[in-house]
């Protein structure tokens, strides 16, 4: 998995250890075990390109290849980047999707911090606490890239390089600054900055859309059967509930996240 120069060698079998070594990146321990992580379609290899992710390096199908996959084969092909052609067996031993495009490339993790970031004076945050489904997680990612969200905070074990994470935000990802920390540390960054806490939880009394979300806020969310820590709970100046006027007693984590986060769109426009 070194990196090199664009190279014209072709891979055919399926079989083949390079081949065999990229695919067992879908595992986790394997991505941390190589510091390295899978980005597959052509969108999502475009964002991650631009938004500065270090690319290692890229394979490509030319039986499956798409429109806008050829165009982002030709965008790169100028970068210091090695491209591998594979066959359309091999191929599908890396991808992950039932109607591939034709492009995988392969990345180094993504290294933002939260003392890196460059935030405006009332910035909107939004906080995931304990999330494991990929498809939430980019979901949310989604929107919050939508909405205009200045960061997206992640505590705790939640894998943002698993591969369903990077489809599901269908890039947004790398559109975005993604920073994953501790409870404490967040703590601490929101403290010093004088930014409010806002808890999603459905055991408080104030519906979402009477917070006051103008100022310095970061929303935070956690898992639909556990909800959000204790420690996160109690540290929050404010807690929010969205109204279940039915029999069902919980929404997605993903629809409560988008309806949170477009209230404070809506109280900040103009």
């Amino acid at each position: 998995m070194s990196i090199s120069k664009v190279s014209s060698k072709r891979i055919e079998s399926a079989q083949n250890p390079e081949i065999k070594a990229v695919s067992a990146l879908k595992d986790r321990r394997a991505r941390v075990r190589e510091n390295r992580f899978l980005i597959e379609g052509a969108r999502e290899i475009a964002r991650a390109w631009s938004g500065g992710v270090k690319l290692d390096k890229l394979y490509f199908c030319p039986q499956l290849l798409s429109d806008e996959g050829r165009g982002v084969l030709e965008d790169l092909s100028g970068a210091a980047l090695e491209q591998v052609e594979v066959s359309k067996h091999a191929f599908e031993k890396l991808s992950m999707r039932e109607n591939p495009d034709g492009l995988v490339a392969l990345a180094f993790p993504l290294g933002c911090s939260l003392n890196s970031l460059e935030l405006p004076e009332n910035p909107l945050l939004l906080v995931l606490e304990g999330l494991e489904k990929p498809g939430n997680v980019g979901a949310l990612l989604r929107t919050a890239d939508g909405v205009g969200v200045d960061a997206v905070i992640v505590l705790g074990q939640t894998d943002l390089m698993n591969p369903n994470v990077v489809r599901s935000s269908q890039g947004s990802l790398f559109t975005q600054a993604v920073v994953n920390c501790e409870l404490p540390e967040l703590l601490e960054f929101i403290r010093v900055r004088g930014m409010a806490l806002v808890a999603a939880t459905p055991h408080a009394t104030t519906d979402y859309w009477d917070a006051d979300l103008r100022g310095g806020v970061a929303i935070a969310l956690g898992t639909e059967h556990e909800g959000l820590s204790k420690a996160l709970l109690e540290a929050a100046g404010v807690q929010v509930n969205v109204p279940m006027r039915g029999a069902a007693d919980s929404l997605n984590v993903g629809i409560a996240g988008a309806l949170l986060m477009y209230e404070a769109l809506r109280q900040r426009r103009g």
